[in-house]
């Protein structure tokens, strides 16, 4: 019986054949899959359960797990701050099945204060895209005698001695707002520690402190109710607060948004970060999404990751100095 036709190749083109075939095989397979993903994709949130941030990754999570046909299992890693769960995403496959959302502590203020933190911001992660602007406030109790920064530049000159101001720890984003307003308005203000944004708002409410800062979800429903008012808002001005002005309109030399940003380890493939980041871009979009977030605080903006990461390298250079300036490490 006659055999099959050989067929014969050039070497040059075998060999390239070849060389093609074994580098597809080294693609990892969610690289060159277009039905990403194929299974559950892991949202690992470096907060406690029933925090804003948290709120935020699981609405954000119900929207993905709609949008891309797998779920997105919210996995709570707190601690530190938020360092743990972020070191353990920074060490996970880059292959687009574990991600986190970061803030202001977790990608900036946590890496330039505290030497024991064991990722780094800028190399570590890919980033996915912001998701929007969320301010610091700055509270008061209601009879306080200022009712802005140009009225607490005058208080505090008057009194003569150092104004003290609450936070909810050293390192905090509240600290550094705090010294941001010392550095730029020429004010003498002295660090009160707490242990949570919830013993600020007591601490001015029982008059145990004159100013502190706290995040806008706790910050909203005490002024909303008429329980505090709020003088200012580190760095921007926000449409939950739309009456209270942002430290550049109030005279403070200091343009740098609060971000919240969805992430994946460094290294995720190209096609899977822009699925990521057309997916997070289109919950943005949603009327409901948007609803959900300014009720949290949070000014809805998305931001492309390559743009993010620009952001990022610019305003860790920004925060670094403050951290050196007020001489901010936290404990």
């Amino acid at each position: 019986m006659p055999g099959f036709p050989r067929l014969s190749l050039p070497r040059r083109s075998l060999l390239a054949a070849l060389a093609l075939s074994a580098g597809l095989a080294a693609l990892p397979p969610a690289a060159r899959a277009d039905d990403y993903p194929v299974r559950p994709i892991t949202l690992v949130l470096p907060f406690a359960a029933g925090g804003g941030g948290d709120v935020l990754g699981r609405l954000l999570a119900e929207y993905f797990s709609k949008r891309l046909g797998q779920p997105l299992i919210v996995e709570n890693r707190p601690g530190a701050g938020g360092v743990i769960g972020t070191q353990y995403v920074a060490r996970a496959k880059p292959d687009g099945y574990t991600i986190t959302i970061g803030g202001m502590t977790t990608h900036l203020l946590a890496p330039i204060t505290n030497p024991s933190v064991q990722y780094n911001p800028i190399k570590d992660f890919a980033p996915i895209g912001g998701i929007g602007n969320s301010p610091i406030v700055l509270l008061a109790a209601n009879d306080f005698p200022a009712n802005n920064i140009r009225e607490l530049k005058a208080l505090a000159a008057k009194r003569g001695q150092a104004l003290q101001y609450g936070s909810w720890g050293p390192g905090s984003t509240g600290n550094f707002c705090g010294e941001i307003l010392a550095l730029k308005a020429g004010l003498r203000l002295e660090h009160v520690p707490y242990r949570g944004t919830t013993e600020v708002v007591t601490g001015l409410i029982g008059g145990q402190i004159p100013v502190g800062f706290v995040d806008m979800a706790t910050a909203v429903p005490q002024v909303q109710g008429g329980k505090l008012k709020a003088l200012a808002l580190c760095t921007k001005p926000s449409p939950s607060l739309p009456k209270v002005g942002g430290y550049v309109d109030q005279g403070i030399d200091f343009d740098r948004s609060l971000t919240w940003v969805m992430y994946a380890p460094a290294g995720t493939p190209a096609p899977i970060l822009k699925k990521l980041s057309d997916t997070l871009a289109a919950a943005l979009q949603e009327k409901s999404v948007q609803a959900r977030l300014l009720s949290l605080g949070i000014e809805p903006g998305f931001v492309p990751g390559p743009q993010q990461h620009e952001i990022l390298k610019r305003d860790y250079a920004s925060w670094k100095q403050v951290a050196d300036d007020a001489h901010i490490q936290m404990q």
